[in-house]
C-alpha cells in the first residue's frame, strides 16, 4: 500500500505594489525574492517535494516558483491553472480533486485568503493543534501548511486531511547567509 499522498498549500512570496501594474502582473518585491528559496529549501528538509506543482498564473506565484525549484533537488510537473488566481477555498478543492492518484506530494501555490481557507477546512482531527492555531491565526507571505490526505484526492473534502505542518521560512538579508 503506498504513503498517504500530501498536500503543501504555499501562499505566494511578499510582492511589490508598482503604480498602474494590474493585480495579476504584480511581481515579487525584495524581500519575496529573499523568501521563496526559503521556502523551497524548507520543503526540501522536510521530506516535502512535491511531484506536481498547481500554481497561479499570477507573476508573484510563477516567481515565487521558479525561486522554490532551484531548492529542491527535482523537477516535477507544472501546471500553471488561471482557476488558482484569487480563487475561494471551494474553487481550490475543485481543482485538487482533478489530481491524478498517482500523485503523491502536490504543491500548490496560491494567494490569500483562498490558501488559508483552503487549509483550515481541509484539516481534520490528528493533527498538529499548534500548526492549525498558527494558520488560523495569520497565514503570511511564504507560508507553507502541510497535510496529510486521508482519502484519495477526487474525495478530497472538509476535514478529510490532518495538518502535519506550517511553517514561515524566512531568507537572510545579510550578504553569504542562506
Amino acid at each position: 500500500m503506498p504513503a498517504p499522498a500530501r498536500l503543501a498549500v504555499l501562499r505566494h512570496a511578499k510582492s511589490a505594489w508598482p503604480e498602474d501594474v494590474p493585480d495579476h502582473d504584480r511581481p515579487l518585491g525584495h524581500r519575496g525574492r529573499r523568501d521563496a528559496p526559503a521556502a523551497g529549501r524548507w520543503l526540501h528538509a522536510a521530506g516535502c517535494v512535491p511531484d506536481l506543482v498547481i500554481c497561479s498564473t499570477a507573476s508573484r506565484t510563477r516567481e515565487t516558483w521558479d525561486l522554490v525549484a532551484p531548492e529542491l533537488g527535482t523537477r516535477p510537473t507544472v501546471i500553471l491553472d488561471p482557476r488558482v488566481y484569487a480563487a475561494t477555498a471551494t474553487a481550490l478543492l475543485d481543482v485538487l480533486r482533478e489530481v491524478p492518484e498517482e500523485r503523491r506530494t502536490v504543491l500548490l501555490i496560491g494567494h490569500q485568503p483562498g490558501v488559508q481557507d483552503l487549509v483550515l477546512s481541509l484539516a481534520g482531527d490528528g493533527g498538529d493543534d499548534h500548526a492549525l492555531a498558527r494558520a488560523d491565526e495569520k497565514f503570511p507571505t511564504s507560508a507553507v501548511a502541510v497535510l496529510l490526505l486521508r482519502s484519495p484526492w477526487a474525495e478530497l473534502a472538509a476535514g478529510t486531511t490532518a495538518l502535519t505542518d506550517f511553517a514561515v521560512p524566512r531568507g537572510s538579508s545579510r550578504k553569504g547567509s542562506p
